[in-house]
């Protein structure tokens, strides 16, 4: 073979190999586009997605039903016990909340017994934003069994069982309607085909969602948020620590000299009392 043909055949096979290589490099740089334009694609969704989503939170709603006998603007609030009793004491919850959890297994006897005693009449504002922060439905799903309870007339006893069986916040158990049905069979009363209708069909979601975005509006930021009067509560009244004794003492000092309420079914009553803008212009208290 000559020099030329081996020349020849050489510089063919470099022209091959140079050809392979820059058809690799091409074929890389195409994958690294597709790559990208994916990547600016997701972004993209993301931020479309994150807009939709915080529309969704700040878009108003009036619901198209309110449970029974709740007041306030809007009817978002749940009251429960005497409305002509002196004090008035207003709760922010959440359902899935551990810390509510805890408040209420510490301080849900002291506080029906309070209610009981015409002291104080509760304005709960059950809200439901853990559910935008940990997977799952618990938060909603709670708060529509809770309206429901509460279009029952047993709002108090369902919450305090609810509140008994918390579950872990990561839990989704209360995501699962019928775990809350389950749990509305401790309260006598409670478990009709009206009741497990009302739960299955997330029939007060609308209300629901009103009631977070009444709660998204306000100051507070966390749950539970209570308040005596107008006045923050929780985790402290001034220097003093709350606790069920020193709840009493704070009610019992706000009352002094006030007639108590007359007992009266409790979550039905009809009187006006603070909202959720009340609360957050609070007024001296009482006493």
């Amino acid at each position: 073979m000559s020099d030329k043909n081996r020349d020849g055949k050489r510089t063919a096979r470099e022209r091959m190999l140079e050809q392979r290589a820059a058809d690799e490099a091409a074929s890389k740089r195409r994958k690294k586009l597709i790559v990208g334009g994916a990547v600016l694609a997701v972004i993209a969704a993301a931020v479309v997605t994150g807009v939709v989503v915080q529309n969704q939170r700040s878009k108003p709603e009036t619901p198209t039903a309110a449970p029974a006998g709740t007041i306030g603007d809007k009817n978002l609030v749940i009251p429960v016990g005497a409305a002509n009793a002196p004090s008035v004491l207003t709760v922010y919850e959440d359902p899935r909340c551990p810390a509510c959890g805890i408040f209420e297994r510490e301080f849900a006897a002291t506080i029906d017994q309070l209610e009981d005693a015409g002291k104080i009449y509760t304005n709960a504002h059950i809200v439901s934003f853990i559910d935008r922060a940990v997977p799952g439905k618990g938060s909603k799903n709670g708060a529509n069994a809770l309206a429901c309870a509460q279009d029952a007339g047993h709002f108090r006893d369902f919450h305090d069982v609810l509140y008994r069986n918390q579950p872990d916040e990561t839990s989704d158990a209360f995501g699962d309607k019928a775990v809350l049905l389950n749990l509305a069979k401790q309260v006598n009363g409670l478990d009709t085909p009206e009741f497990q209708a009302c739960v299955n069909d997330n029939k007060f979601g609308g209300w629901v969602s009103a009631v977070q975005q009444d709660f998204d509006k306000s100051s507070y930021k966390s749950t539970p948020t209570v308040l005596l009067n107008g006045q923050p509560i929780y985790p402290k009244n001034g220097n003093d620590e709350i606790s069920p004794a020193n709840l009493v003492k704070w009610v019992d000092a706000a009352n002094q000299g006030k007639q108590l309420g007359t007992a009266g079914s409790h979550g039905q009553s009809p009187a006006p009392t603070s909202t959720a803008s009340e609360a957050n212009n609070p007024s001296p208290s009482a006493g």
